[in-house]
């Protein structure tokens, strides 16, 4: 997936899976492995993994139903070892109880919006075309990017564009999308925002951190990572290993500080004699700094620029616990 529309050329790109040989060789799927692709879009980190291993067996999930049946007929091939379910990953404990899976080998989670979704103007999650202010990553349930543009106050409307899309202009952005309600579609919103923060550099849209604050506060994107990293490291076997790509540092940071947290012994305070918390790494990092792609990716794939790809491997836990 992917959340930066302005690599894009004016006819958006086909969908391409980010760093895939990366994420296969990450999380090292073995013969029989039960995996997770928690994200599942197009498919193609699925193919890619279930072929890698022979027997193993693949849980995807969407909130998109239109992504999850694209899925469906990639995946086809590989029969009854692939389950799919609509759902968030917010829910991953969830899930994994409906198929009877208590424990897996591997979780990917590929954040962000998709290429399919960007390029579909009946989406409305793009600032290329006039399109319905939507952005719902699941189209069939909560409120859309309409409610949030014409119905929120002006406060609120800022803070979202500040927060969670880091516009330094928020508050100018905010009082221009109140004075030209009712805005009509994702052509008029891309518009107005243009007006007031200006071309910053070429090939840059300026409308491109508001629009992304707005699709994050529309599906509560960075409430739901937390949940599902809250949850992911228990779900894991020893030796399992988690896959996260990230597109911005508001998602990233969040990944960052959660593996931090889980490969650190002692959280005790600087200053104390000896350890007194009793704390226990439960990961260890796979590889010092993130994975990027390279310049032929880039090249290939433009929307694949910003991503970073983090790894972490389950610890043994109990002292009778071991890896494979």
């Amino acid at each position: 997936m992917t959340i930066d529309e302005t690599d894009a050329g004016p006819g958006g790109t086909a969908h391409v899976s980010v760093l895939e040989g990366q994420v296969v060789g990450g999380l090292r799927p073995r013969p029989g492995a039960r995996l997770v692709d928690a994200t599942l879009g197009a498919g193609g980190h699925a193919a890619a993994l279930l072929a890698a291993a022979p027997g193993s067996e693949l849980l995807g999930l969407d909130r998109d139903p239109d992504a999850l049946e694209r899925a469906r007929t990639r995946l086809a091939p590989f029969g009854a070892r692939v389950r799919l379910r609509h759902g968030s990953f917010a829910d991953l404990a969830v899930h994994l109880a409906a198929v009877g899976w208590d424990a897996v080998d591997g979780i990917l989670l590929d954040l962000g919006v998709s290429s399919m979704q960007l390029d579909d103007p009946a989406r409305g999650f793009s600032f290329r075309g006039a399109g319905p202010l939507d952005m719902r990553m699941d189209p069939t349930t909560g409120a859309t990017a309409a409610d949030v543009v014409n119905a929120w106050d002006e406060a609120a409307l800022a803070d979202v564009v500040a927060r969670f899309g880091e516009e330094p202009r928020a508050r100018a952005v905010a009082r221009a999308i109140v004075r030209a309600r009712p805005i009509r579609d994702t052509a008029h919103l891309a518009e107005v925002v243009a007006r007031v923060v200006g071309q910053r550099r070429p090939g840059h849209h300026p409308a491109t951190r508001t629009f992304q604050g707005i699709r994050i506060a529309v599906n509560g994107e960075l409430d739901a990572l937390e949940r599902v990293l809250a949850a992911a490291v228990g779900l894991l076997r020893p030796g399992g290993r988690l896959a996260v790509l990230a597109y911005h540092s508001l998602e990233d940071r969040l990944v960052k500080d959660a593996f931090r947290r889980w490969s650190t012994a002692c959280t005790c305070p600087p200053g104390l004699p000896r350890c007194v918390c009793g704390g226990r790494a439960t990961v260890r990092l796979v590889g010092a700094r993130p994975i990027r792609p390279d310049a032929a990716e880039i090249a290939r794939n433009p929307r694949a620029r910003s991503a970073r790809l983090r790894l972490a491997e389950r610890l043994a836990g109990d002292p009778g616990e071991t890896a494979p």
